[in-house]
C-alpha cells in the first residue's frame, strides 16, 4: 500500500511538471528571443531546434484533443480560463484537451508498468483516469490564482508610474504603453495586460471597450475598480492622474489591512498543530522518564 501512494504521488508530480512544460508561456519564449538575438555569441539554430521540437510536442498532444466530447459553451469556457492564466494561442484549448486525454493515459500506463494495479485493478486504473483527468483543470486553476496575485501586487506600481508619465505630459494612452515597457521584467503579468490593451486600441478599438476587456480578461476586482475609475474620469473629464494617485494607495491600504488579518488569525491556527503534534511531542520528553522510573518501581515491587 505504501508503494502505491508513492507511485501515485509520483505521478502526480510528473504529470504536473509535465503540463507545466508543455503549457509553456509564449512571452517567456519571446524573451528568451530577444535575449539570443540580443546576444553577441548566440546560437539561433539551438534555439530553432528548440522551437521545433516544442511545435512537434505540441502538434502531437493537440491531435488527440478531438477524443473528447464538448460543446462551444464549454470551449468558450475553457479558452476564457486559459486567457486568465496567461496563455492566448489558438493551440492552447487544443493542447488543454490533449493533455486531458494524455495525463490519464499516461498515469494508466505507469499504474500498468509498476505493477500497482495488482492491489486492485479497478480501483487503482479508475483513481490514474480520474486523477489524471483533473490534473489540467487543477493546474490551470492555480495557475490563474497565481498571475490574478501577480496582477493585483503589480498594480499599485504600474498606477504610480502611469501617475508619473501622465504629470510628465504624456496622454493615458502612451503612458498605458511606457508602464507596459517600464513592468516587462519586474512585473511581466501586468505589462502583458498592459500591452494587450496598447495593441487593441493601435488596432482601433475604443478606449472604454480595452479598459473593460482587461478588467473581465484579469478577473481581478482591483483592476475591475481602475477601470471604472478611468472610465469615470474619461467620460466626465476629471483629473486621471489624481484619481489613479488615490486608487493606488487605497490598493495599498487595502494590502495592508489583509495582511494584518492573515498574521491575527496565525494566532489561531496554530492551535491545532500545537494540540496534536506539538504538545504529544512535550509529554513524551517531559513525562516519559517518569513513566518508565514508575513502570521500573512498580515492577521491582511486585517481583520483590
Amino acid at each position: 500500500m505504501v508503494t502505491l501512494v508513492l507511485l501515485t504521488f509520483a505521478a502526480v508530480f510528473l504529470a504536473v511538471v509535465g503540463l507545466g512544460l508543455l503549457l509553456h508561456r509564449q512571452q517567456t519564449a519571446g524573451r528568451l528571443a530577444e535575449v539570443i538575438a540580443s546576444s553577441p555569441g548566440s546560437t539561433p539554430r539551438s534555439y530553432s531546434a528548440r522551437r521545433r521540437a516544442a511545435a512537434v510536442v505540441t502538434t502531437w498532444v493537440a491531435r488527440l484533443e478531438n477524443v473528447l466530447p464538448r460543446s462551444r459553451e464549454e470551449v468558450s469556457v475553457v479558452r476564457k480560463r486559459l486567457i486568465r492564466a496567461g496563455y492566448r494561442r489558438e493551440s492552447a484549448v487544443q493542447i488543454f484537451y490533449g493533455l486531458k486525454v494524455l495525463v490519464p493515459l499516461s498515469l494508466a500506463a505507469l499504474a500498468t508498468a509498476s505493477g500497482a494495479y495488482h492491489y486492485g485493478p479497478f480501483f487503482v486504473y479508475g483513481v490514474s483516469l480520474g486523477l489524471g483527468f483533473l490534473i489540467p483543470d487543477f493546474v490551470l486553476g492555480n495557475r490563474i490564482r497565481n498571475r490574478q496575485l501577480q496582477i493585483e501586487a503589480g498594480l499599485p506600481d504600474a498606477l504610480d508610474l502611469m501617475v508619473i508619465c501622465i504629470e510628465a505630459g504624456l496622454g493615458l494612452d502612451q503612458a498605458i504603453h511606457r508602464v507596459a515597457q517600464e513592468l516587462r521584467y519586474s512585473r511581466p503579468e501586468i505589462a502583458d495586460e498592459l500591452a494587450v490593451v496598447t495593441r487593441e486600441q493601435w488596432a482601433g478599438k475604443p478606449r472604454t471597450d480595452t479598459w473593460k476587456d482587461l478588467a473581465e480578461r484579469t478577473g481581478v476586482e482591483a483592476v475591475r475598480a481602475v477601470v471604472a475609475t478611468l472610465v469615470q474620469s474619461d467620460q466626465f473629464g476629471t483629473s486621471v492622474a489624481k484619481a489613479l494617485r488615490v486608487h493606488a494607495e487605497t490598493i495599498r491600504m487595502r494590502r495592508r489591512l489583509q495582511i494584518e488579518e492573515a498574521a491575527a488569525k496565525t494566532t489561531v491556527k496554530l492551535v491545532f498543530p500545537l494540540v496534536f503534534f506539538v504538545f504529544p511531542s512535550l509529554f513524551v520528553v517531559a513525562l516519559g522518564p517518569s513513566v518508565i522510573r514508575i513502570l521500573e518501581d512498580f515492577n521491582r515491587y511486585l517481583s520483590g
